[in-house]
């Protein structure tokens, strides 16, 4: 006579196995019943999240030249001068993002034109020329109607 532990017994006639199979299979159905939702979940905090960072680039972006339109108003032409500087280069790499950017490809095609003034503003800043107030409050209405 064998002894029982010895034998080779099959899966399905030991009853231990059997629950151990059981178990595992219930702990496994148990974790993707509760991973799912919190993966659902974290999909949609990560969506509102990134939507979230777009505007608030666009936001700083606006900001950015409105304080450069106050700061000229003024007569405080280097901080407007810094300001405007600031303006162009934020736009400029929101432009160039090719994924992931804040800036619709229309929004992208319609501040181009904007990148002509660059120069001239900075420049009529940099000369403390009140002409430049009217510049940039003309360059922040091209602006916010391209953003709408």
């Amino acid at each position: 006579m064998r002894d029982a532990l010895s034998s080779p017994k099959g899966v399905k006639d030991n009853p231990l196995m059997r629950r151990l199979i059981k178990a595992t299979a219930l702990i496994l159905v148990g974790f993707v019943f509760g991973f799912v939702p919190v993966w659902v979940r974290s999909h949609e905090c990560s969506s509102a999240l990134f939507d979230a960072t777009h505007q608030l680039n666009l936001a700083r972006i606006q900001n950015t030249l409105a304080s450069a339109c106050i700061d000229a108003r003024r007569a405080d032409y280097e901080p407007a001068r810094q300001a405007a500087s600031k303006f162009f280069t934020s736009l400029g790499i929101e432009t160039d993002r090719a994924s992931g950017s804040a800036l619709s490809q229309a929004q992208k095609d319609g501040v181009k034109p904007l990148f002509i003034r660059r120069d001239e503003i900075i420049t009529l800043l940099a000369r403390n020329d009140p002409v430049a107030v009217d510049r940039l409050f003309d360059l922040y209405a091209s602006y916010r109607s391209i953003m709408r």
